[in-house]
């Protein structure tokens, strides 16, 4: 009895068939002795064994079932909860005790995983919402380096949509990771030099129990123009501030003594100090509108009307051979019609000056193709519409830039009496139309192989907007 008393427990069942075994069997025993005891006859001993171990069989494999069937229901719960089905909730064959409370408890847990596993995915959509509404293109790869999701900024990248790169590998993007640190390849194949202008840093996470990378790519030339644009400000506030309060009296002063002069060469030198003074005052007030924020009056503007008066203030220079010709496939543009003009007016006067003979301003329209993000915590995927865009070019034959790294740098010029003021204005103009502007060498050959520089081309980019 001590030895079986003392066997391994390798399982619940055997255990339960152990311990009803070392219980029934003395029940057995007992009942044979008593109706032994008692004389029965064999027939009777003989029923009322049986009919004992038919009771003590029945009840032995009650217990056995209802022992066994606590641990059956929690075990499918378990397997629910493996499998992220919190809905499955397994019934507790007791109302009360242990066992019952045991099932409350697991559903206790499968009720906090389904809150939690709802955050979760919350949390996910919102990752994938969030790159779906930043301008900086993001890419996300899967644990088998796939591309599996990227937002529209993708564009600015590949100069397609990131659909087409569906399943694309790093490599194959042109990414490569070197020391902990993702970039393009240096002999990238698209042969777009300004991707080797993008910063890009890495995080993770995890979605649908799958490591995830995500690539946040930082426009280096735009923070660096930012970060340009704001110490050329405070330089301009500190030295306008200062111009001011040393112009005001002397203009003040000039003006009042140009009053009093009785001698006509007084008065002339005084006249002149006035007239710098204002000079003064209106180019430092010039420079402070580099990076102002416009107020823009969005109207349409029909191409033909808009550019009619501008062409002819330079086709009437009859001293000057200088010809402005208009090519337009579109009838109407959105936008500020002043800024507009300034822009146009800038732009044809630095031809003039270039020494160009003609110019062409030729206008179209570009469609390019757009994702619609149509974000999905499981499978985030997006439908692709076509986006079109106005291309305004303006074509020159004049002598090109030198420098073209630095056209757009306020105080930079490449003319002698330039005080870097036109393309910076120009470009703040079309970037508050929410547009680009661009500007290219025209390349040409001669008979000797040589490359010559005839003219630029000036490329304007506007959305196509409705008033």
């Amino acid at each position: 009895m001590t030895k079986l008393l003392a066997i391994k427990k390798n399982s619940l069942e055997q255990y339960l068939n152990q311990r009803l075994i070392l219980l029934n069997v003395p029940l057995i025993l007992l009942v044979f002795l008593v109706t032994w005891q008692l004389s029965w006859p064999w027939w009777g001993i003989t029923i009322s064994e049986i009919v004992m171990v038919i009771y003590v069989y029945r009840l032995s494999s009650a217990i056995k079932f209802n022992t066994l069937e606590s641990f059956q229901r929690a075990s499918l719960q378990l397997d629910a909860i493996v499998q992220e089905d919190y809905k499955l909730y397994a019934r507790s064959p007791f109302s009360k005790g242990q066992v019952a409370s045991f099932h409350q408890q697991l559903n206790e847990l499968s009720i906090e995983l389904q809150l939690k596993k709802s955050r979760y995915d919350q949390h996910v959509f919102l990752v994938y919402q969030l790159i779906a509404q930043l301008d900086a293109p993001i890419l996300v790869f899967n644990a088998k380096q796939q591309l599996t999701f990227a937002n529209d900024a993708f564009y600015q990248l590949k100069q397609q949509p990131w659909q087409l790169f569906r399943h694309a590998s790093p490599q194959l993007l042109g990414l490569i990771k070197q020391d902990g640190h993702w970039h393009f390849k240096s002999n990238d194949t698209d042969g777009n030099n300004e991707l080797q202008c993008w910063q890009i840093k890495q995080s993770e996470f995890i979605d649908s129990d799958e490591q995830h990378v995500l690539l946040f790519f930082v426009d280096i030339q735009s923070a660096l123009r930012a970060s340009q644009l704001n110490a050329w400000q405070q330089i301009i506030r500190v030295l306008g501030h200062e111009i001011r309060n040393s112009l005001t009296p002397v203009s003040s002063m000039a003006e009042s003594l140009a009053d009093k002069a009785s001698n006509g060469r007084d008065k002339l030198a005084l006249s002149v100090i006035t007239e710098r003074c204002m000079h003064l005052q209106s180019f430092v007030e010039r420079y402070a509108s580099i990076s102002k924020k416009l107020t823009l009056n969005y109207q349409k503007i029909a191409v033909i009307d808009f550019f009619a008066p501008l062409i002819a203030l330079y086709n009437t220079d009859k001293s000057n051979p200088f010809t402005v010709r208009l090519d337009s496939q579109v009838k109407t543009i959105v936008g500020d019609n002043s800024f507009l003009a300034q822009v146009f007016i800038n732009l044809l006067k630095n031809s003039k000056e270039a020494g160009a003979k003609q110019v062409s301003i030729q206008i179209s329209t570009q469609t390019s193709i757009k994702a619609n993000s149509k974000i999905n915590s499981q499978q985030p995927s997006g439908q692709l519409s076509q986006v079109e865009t106005v291309l305004i070019e303006i074509i020159d034959d004049g002598h090109g830039f030198s420098n073209l790294a630095n056209l757009f740098v306020p105080l930079y010029s490449t003319k002698e009496q330039g005080q870097g003021i036109g393309l910076s204005f120009c470009r703040n103009i079309i970037e508050q139309h929410q547009g680009s502007i661009s500007i290219v060498n025209n390349a040409s050959v001669d008979a000797s192989s040589r490359i010559l520089n005839q003219g630029i081309t000036v490329a304007i980019y506007l959305p196509v907007q409705n008033v």
